[in-house]
């Protein structure tokens, strides 16, 4: 039985007969529970319509209306939560980079590509043009025979590599840390935000969880993601105010307790800080692009 507690390197089996690992989900469907995981293949993810969290990297942030992702081949992620929240349905596709061979992305007709891939790396968001334009796409591969598939595959990446309208969600390339106990380790601080975010976690707490003291366990945190075990907490729930705010109708005051902060005017100016705006213009914002 596998143990969520453990993935670091997921194996990945392209559909029969293809090159590519083409799945669908409906939004009645079960997804398996998100955990921190990598593999050597690239990913696309397309979400049509609903909204959620997303953790890349060392990126975490909230979509609405619908989201559509590159995942470069080896960058860490957290699988996305929430992902099935009023949507429709979701597609993933998984390939390697050297699907069609070592040399095809060398050749000049395939450079735009070939810099998709890296850019992919940092992990790429895809606004509204892009994601209208490539979604429904994705969405008609699965019912295509393996040869037009492949061909269509190619077309969407030529979309992807000319689009212009996306966001690297990394400054840098993450630096995958090979040793199994680290994104082991990496994996259950994760899991265990994801789970304890509302209530304060204690520095002492969390290192307890994973087996160091807590001067340690802050340079070791520190070092993997570039950011305080508090900054990251932070960040997470902030991305979960930007959800609720989205979502719901409560109080801003209501918000601000219920993701785990107990003073509002630090939660109001760490969403400020975070967002680029105070949490009721964020949310004023919203239901203008919304109405």
């Amino acid at each position: 039985m596998k143990n969520s507690k453990t993935p670091s390197l997921e194996a990945i089996r392209p559909s029969f007969g293809s090159s590519l690992k083409v799945s669908k989900y409906e939004s009645a469907s079960n997804n398996l529970v998100p955990n921190w995981h990598f593999h050597p293949e690239m990913e696309i993810v397309y979400v049509n319509g609903g909204s959620g969290k997303r953790h890349i990297g060392n990126h975490i942030s909230y979509y609405s209306d619908g989201d559509l992702i590159f995942i470069g081949a080896h960058l860490p992620h957290f699988g996305f939560t929430d992902r099935l929240t009023g949507n429709k349905s979701e597609v993933v596709i998984q390939v390697k980079e050297d699907f069609l061979g070592t040399d095809f992305f060398n050749v000049p007709e395939m450079q735009s590509i070939k810099q998709l891939f890296v850019r992919g790396k940092q992990g790429i968001a895809f606004h509204d043009t892009t994601k209208k334009v490539v979604g429904p796409r994705l969405e008609e591969l699965e019912q295509l025979d393996t040869y037009t598939r492949l061909l269509e595959f190619l077309n969407i990446l030529k979309l992807l590599a000319d689009a212009e309208d996306y966001t690297l969600l990394n400054v840098e390339q993450v630096v995958l840390e090979s040793k199994p106990q680290d994104t082991e380790r990496l994996d259950t601080i994760y899991c265990f935000v994801s789970k304890e975010f509302k209530r304060t976690i204690s520095l002492s707490e969390i290192a307890q969880l994973v087996n160091m003291t807590a001067p340690a366990f802050s340079r070791y945190f520190k070092k993997k993601t570039n950011k305080t075990f508090t900054q990251f907490v932070n960040e997470y729930r902030l991305v979960h105010a930007s959800k609720l705010l989205m979502e719901e109708q409560r109080s801003i005051t209501d918000i601000c307790f219920e993701c785990g902060f107990n003073n509002f005017s630090h939660f109001s100016k760490k969403f400020k800080a975070y967002t680029g705006k105070s949490p009721s213009e964020y949310r004023n914002e919203l239901k203008k692009v919304y109405a």
